[in-house]
């Protein structure tokens, strides 16, 4: 009878996983694609000069689009090779003390909340403004800084992670070809966590592009246009999403937050692509198959 009941119970609970989403995904769609349009992008500014930048954007998102993408290359460009780098070194070099330091560090890390990575990098502003650079501020390279190290340990995690699960005759196969560690490690070892590492990195910046509370305390604003420099403000989808849900006036800016989600869902499913693409390119190449 217990049996029973845990069978229906499991089967109840698995099924309850796909129903949310789907229910999620149909409240998306049925309210969001009717904004799609070039008009929830660049509102009444010609797309061409709205791209280059020749004219503002004032009811359209793509301000926050180009934020996004650009916050999202910059937190990639400050996490990734230290994530990886860290994960490889407690795979396969770190010892037990340096490991069982360095992986408490990694865990301390990633129960930080976002809102309190956030304080983190406006406090280290007033601290720069107070100390060394005066006209220091909130800004896009800011916000980046903060999402990476947020980003960091689910790198670093799956990174060893994956490591660690490979099968010892690699690593005993790099040994026998008198490869030295780093050599085994970096062509033997990575090229086969290749799938691994990839999925890490895509959850990563999927984390960092659905994040607000960083982004709300360290440079992101309603209407700043598309970002000038690593130094300004810059807009981005979430706080978008966060502040239109928040003031709308209306059914119709309601409907373009809804829109405005869908792009932002769609974002992360090309990041999903973008990393099965790249894990089939890999794995060609790993098996030896030809192009």
């Amino acid at each position: 009878m217990r049996s029973k009941l845990l069978a229906v119970l499991s089967r109840l609970a698995a099924l309850a996983v796909p129903l949310a989403v789907g229910a999620m995904m149909w409240e998306l769609i049925v309210r969001g694609v009717p904004a799609l349009g070039l008009k929830l992008f660049f509102g009444d500014t010609p797309p061409l000069k709205a791209i280059t930048g020749q004219a503002p954007v004032w009811d359209g998102i793509w301000p926050a689009a180009a934020g996004t993408l650009t916050l999202l290359a910059l937190t990639l460009l400050l996490a990734v090779i230290p994530g990886i780098g860290c994960g490889v070194y407690l795979a396969c070099f770190a010892g037990r003390r340096t490991k069982r330091a360095l992986g408490l560090a990694v865990d301390l890390l990633a129960g930080v909340p976002s809102i309190v990575m956030g304080l983190f990098g406006f406090v280290l502003i007033l601290t720069l403004r107070r100390l060394f650079v005066p006209r220091a501020t909130t800004c896009l390279l800011l916000s980046a800084f903060c999402l990476a190290l947020l980003v960091l340990p689910s790198l670093v995690i799956s990174t060893q992670s994956v490591l660690e699960s490979l099968p010892d005759s690699l690593r005993l196969t790099g040994e026998a070809l008198g490869l030295t560690p780093w050599q085994t490690a970096s062509r033997l070892l990575l090229p086969a966590a290749g799938r691994g590492v990839l999925s890490g990195v895509m959850l990563a910046l999927g984390r960092a592009a659905e994040d607000t509370a960083v982004i709300m305390v360290t440079g992101a604003v309603a209407n700043a246009g598309l970002p000038a420099g690593l130094t300004s403000k810059y807009e981005a989808l979430p706080f978008f999403i966060f502040y239109i849900s928040a003031q709308y006036t209306g059914p119709d800016d309601l409907q373009r937050g809804f829109g405005a989600a869908l792009v932002l869902l769609a974002l992360s499913g090309a990041l999903l692509a973008a990393s099965w693409a790249l894990h089939r390119s890999l794995e060609k190449k790993w098996k030896g198959v030809r192009q």
